[in-house]
């Protein structure tokens, strides 16, 4: 639910009495750096391992779109080409670009002709040209597969919308009577000769993701019946008969599913199941379910430390998944019949868009880290080359960061220490605490991007926990904050800002600490301050105030039925135990709230609650409105200036 935010805290650095300050780069510059590095759709490789193709966001020319643009490159040269349905030198929305089974032709979506609406493009592999437009469909299309035998394309489909799906997007304002008219998301499939199209999946019925069978007779589905925005957290496994389009329901999970994969033999159905507060951003152990209705599901991972995230079927005997794992990311294997689990590679690193070759040993991932900056790396694992190089000119405002392991409860917690980009001897340093979203996520080992890149080149050190509740230390740990929120997440935080305090080589001053976040992060700086003065300053993103009211006001309410055990109508004494405004009170510290005006998942008077609460406490605090942005802040002049009007706030609030 609460993903997007990186949930920011922090200080300005101000320099010990008689020591000449460290010339730092303005906010303005470094955010204006920031913006040059490209980040990326996606990723894909054939099916040969000989090629491999991506697609990168590259700014228009106002810098208020982020826009894709396609490669395609020769694994073992590193060539690359660009593929594109508009003329040179234009830019559109392109992406999802995918290789037919025997490799010669490239599919992929682009809305080249009629912006925004998205068709889908093919071409051959080898010249990328001429350029072929497939369909002519009104609607939102995304997740393009191949069949099996190369004769159909299929994609999930919702028909006539005009609203991009998922909860982090501006909803349409509400006007008149306020009715629910959920728009379904189905699986449809394009003739790839001819370009007609075809609904395939129940109407009522929303997939959120799917996979042919080996066959090409039917389509594993995860899918759920209503609101598909609603209601991914009661979805459940279905299987989609290609012809008819009938569904049978394989496996109603305990908690929460994602990445279906048929097995190559069609016999099972891989899924990643466990608790997930967010529809697309998985983390879980890896289950196997018979692909005919009656089978038990089996936990092929039991007790990993593990989170999966991705799933890749390599061979009948070897299952592969990248996820999560203390802090960094990496890729494992799996043996589905005897459960052997294998690590590939794992570190310090973000592994993004993972997939592997059906022949060969090749994969294709976005790398990045601490050190090195988004990329797309494709080959055997450990000998595989960059292709992208597309931000090799990157440039770098931290220092080198630091795993850090601490006891909470009688368990071990892991974070991340960033360190400014220049730390003098005999001087001190505010630090920044910085509150993931989620809850079910994590803060990995990633190349920092918006706040926690411009924090670091200010002077602050910038801290990552990742507390209960997090990815990567096993489902135990994930589903550790159930019916407990704010409660041990809190003392997993604070335990660990005094792990960093008792390092002798970080010089951090104890009385310059300060607390922010964005969306459950926002939260967290909201429950903190209600719960502790340790936080001389916050700033809340998109936090939540109250979990009564925010029950009745969000438009994903059903994603607090597995965290919390029940509605809020039907045990309100477990929300109340997790409400800032419960505590309301007891609050003395000046904080920042910061909201997007049309954002479904933490509507904004949850900000208007919390500011009014501390305005009439007399408490200083200041909220400030995004207009015409939903949960997800996108418009580069916004996210500048919550990056500015922070600092001025903790400016104001903790320079001597």
């Amino acid at each position: 639910m609460l993903r997007i935010g990186l949930a920011v805290a922090f200080w300005l650095a101000t320099p010990n009495a008689g020591a000449a300050p460290v010339d730092r780069p303005s906010i303005d510059a470094v955010f204006d750096s920031l913006q040059t590095v490209r980040e990326f759709h996606d990723a894909s490789i054939s099916d040969d391992g000989r090629r491999a193709a991506w697609s990168e966001k590259a700014a228009a020319k106002d810098g208020r779109e982020r826009l894709g643009r396609i490669s395609v490159a020769d694994v073992a040269t590193g060539a690359s080409r660009r593929l594109s349905a508009v003329p040179d030198g234009q830019l559109r929305r392109e992406l999802e670009a995918v290789f037919s089974p025997d490799g010669n032709t490239v599919a992929f979506l682009s809305d080249a002709e009629k912006p925004p609406q998205i068709q889908i493009y093919t071409a051959p592999a080898a010249g990328l040209k001429p350029v072929r437009r497939l369909t002519s469909v009104k609607g939102q299309l995304q997740e393009l597969r191949w069949s099996p035998d190369g004769k159909s394309l299929s994609f999930l489909f919702v028909e006539g919308s005009e609203q991009e799906t998922g909860a982090l997007t501006a909803h349409k304002r509400d006007s008149g009577v306020v009715e629910e008219h959920p728009e379904m998301q189905r699986i449809a499939v394009a003739d790839a000769a001819t370009g007609k199209v075809r609904s395939v999946s129940p109407a009522d019925l929303y997939v959120y993701d799917y996979d042919w069978s080996p066959d090409g007779r039917a389509f594993a589905a995860e899918g759920a019946v209503g609101s598909g925005t609603n209601d991914y957290w009661l979805a459940q496994l279905y299987r989609v008969d290609a012809a008819s389009g009938t569904a049978e329901s394989l496996w109603k999970p305990p908690l929460q599913l994602a990445c279906p994969r048929f097995s190559p033999d069609g016999r099972s159905i891989a899924v990643i199941h466990g608790i997930m507060s967010d529809e697309g951003s998985n983390g879980g152990d890896v289950w196997l379910v018979p692909a005919t209705p009656g089978g038990n599901a089996r936990d092929l991972t039991p007790g990993t430390t593990w989170s999966a995230a991705r799933l890749i079927w390599r061979s009948p005997t070897e299952l592969l998944f990248a996820g999560h794992r203390d802090g960094g990311f990496g890729i494992a294997s799996v043996d589905p019949a005897s459960g052997r689990l294998t690590s590939v590679t794992e570190g310090a690193e973000k592994l993004g868009h993972v997939g592997a070759a059906r022949k060969g040993s090749a994969v294709v991932a976005i790398r990045e880290s601490f050190e090195s900056p988004p990329d797309v790396w494709a080959g055997p694992v450990g000998t595989w080359r960059n292709l992208s190089n597309a931000n090799r000119s990157a440039k770098r405002f931290w220092g080198s960061a630091e795993t850090l392991h601490w006891n909470s409860d009688g368990a071990s917690v892991q974070g991340w220490l960033l360190p400014p980009s220049e730390v003098e001897a005999g001087r001190s340093y505010p630090m920044v605490v910085v509150a993931h979203g989620g809850p079910s996520g994590a803060s990995t080992a990633s190349w920092p991007s918006r706040w926690t890149a411009a924090l670091p080149s200010q002077g602050y050190y910038v801290f990552l926990p990742n507390p209960r509740g997090s990815f990567g230390f096993g489902e135990e740990f994930t589903e550790g904050n159930v019916k407990d929120f704010g409660g041990g997440d809190l003392r997993d935080i604070l335990t660990g800002v005094d792990a960093v305090l008792a390092k002798g080589s970080a010089r951090i001053d104890p009385k310059r600490l300060g607390i922010t976040g964005w969306s459950y992060g926002g939260y967290m700086t909201m429950w903190a301050v209600t719960q502790t003065d340790r936080f001389a300053a916050g700033v809340a993103g998109a936090g939540i105030a109250s979990w009564q009211s925010y029950y009745g006001q969000n438009k994903i309410d059903k994603w607090m039925l597995p965290f919390f055990g029940a509605s809020v109508y039907d045990d309100p004494k477990v929300y109340a135990q997790s409400s800032p405004m419960e505590f309301i009170k007891k609050v003395k510290t000046p904080t920042l709230v910061l909201h997007g005006e049309r954002d479904s998942e933490v509507p904004t008077p949850q900000g208007y609650e919390f500011w009014h609460a501390l305005k009439a406490l007399g408490v200083p605090t200041r909220l400030v409105i995004y207009t015409d942005e939903g949960h997800s802040i996108r418009k580069p002049e916004n996210q500048k200036d919550i990056i500015a009007r922070s600092v001025a706030w903790f400016d104001q609030y903790l320079k001597p």
